[in-house]
């Protein structure tokens, strides 16, 4: 595969289908974009206040947003949760409110932060141990890790997060693909230990990426920072009225959580039956292994279904899984027309 132009898109980030048809204009319409790790079954918004478009956000509404969020995520009282548009936009923040000389990522994962901080002009440095980490002056964790699913016990985290901020550093731990796990593999219940900051993402679960809305749980120091740099109104009133309704929703959670884990079941079998090999993920995406993704991926889009390709990962892919009958069915036939 190319790395330049439109190709050079598919490899950086999922759903950008305008370059998908630009690339491969015969493709049959409408594409299947299993290329992000969105949830495919949407929380349904309903009807919202026209006050939430007219006026600005008012602090209270605010605040309860952000301890919807704490009740959420199962963190204790004594965590402060910040609303920011969209994790990214936290990712891009940290670098410039905790500036480091030397930061460590554990293994090939979303390149946004690495990005970040190397753009704030940070060494950075991928390694494959937890070990490894403690040397840096900031580490970062993609917990599950994106795009394989690896997943770091909350206690080993705490335990490279004292080591951190022993030394003044901080772990930054983004729990983005967090929530259809068990609740306990999220760290965000054992918060706020000294020198760790953890980001949730709320619209992959909630299928409202959109929205951009996240947020960040972190000691009382790093989220006034945090606050400060945002300034005021960091989210819609729009975004504070879904997420209220959402995040207070438990049942909708749980039957959402039930029904992707049996989705991403259903995905690796269609998989399996294609010659793919399904090696890991989380419930909203799969990662597998071919002998020629790069070759698998083209076939795949010359048939109108795009998927995430790896510059660096030549035998590896990711899926992210669909949802509604229909969608399934065109799925499997489309695969055949690829010839997997």
């Amino acid at each position: 595969m190319g790395v330049s132009g439109d190709a050079e898109r598919l490899l950086q980030h999922g759903g950008n289908l305008a370059a998908a048809r630009r690339l491969y204009p015969r493709a049959p319409e409408p594409w299947i974009d299993l290329s992000t790790g969105i949830n495919a079954r949407a929380y349904p918004v309903g009807a919202l206040s026209e006050a939430s478009w007219r006026r600005l956000p008012e602090e209270n509404a605010a605040l309860a947003l952000e301890d919807a969020a704490r009740r959420a995520y199962g963190a204790p009282e004594s965590a402060c949760v910040v609303a920011a548009p969209g994790t990214q936009a936290l990712i891009g923040l940290l670098p410039l409110l905790a500036p480091a000389k030397r930061v460590g990522i554990l293994d090939f994962t979303y390149s946004e932060h690495e990005l970040c901080w190397a753009g704030a002009g940070a060494q950075v440095e991928t390694v494959d141990s937890l070990d490894a980490l403690g040397g840096f002056d900031h580490a970062v964790i993609v917990n599950p890790n994106n795009p394989d699913g690896r997943l770091v016990p909350p206690p080993a985290l705490l335990a490279l997060a004292e080591r951190l901020a022993a030394r003044g550093g901080r772990l930054i731990v983004d729990e983005a693909f967090v929530d259809f796990l068990p609740p306990e593999a999220s760290v965000a219940p054992l918060l706020p230990p000294s020198g760790m900051i953890v980001l949730r993402s709320f619209g992959k679960a909630y299928g409202l990426a959109g929205l951009r809305l996240g947020f960040a749980l972190a000691g009382a120091a790093e989220a006034a920072r945090m606050r400060r740099a945002l300034g005021p109104w960091p989210v819609s009133g729009a975004a504070i009225e879904i997420g209220l309704r959402a995040l207070g929703d438990a049942l909708w959670r749980d039957e959402a959580r039930a029904r992707a884990n049996q989705d991403a079941g259903r995905l690796d079998e269609i998989l399996r039956a294609a010659g793919f090999t399904p090696a890991g993920g989380t419930p909203l995406f799969r990662w597998i292994r071919c002998a020629d993704a790069h070759g698998a991926f083209r076939r795949l889009a010359g048939a109108g279904v795009l998927v995430r390709a790896f510059e660096s990962q030549p035998q590896a892919l990711r899926f992210g899984v669909p949802t509604g009958e229909a969608i399934w069915q065109e799925l499997a036939r489309r695969l055949t027309m690829a010839g997997l």
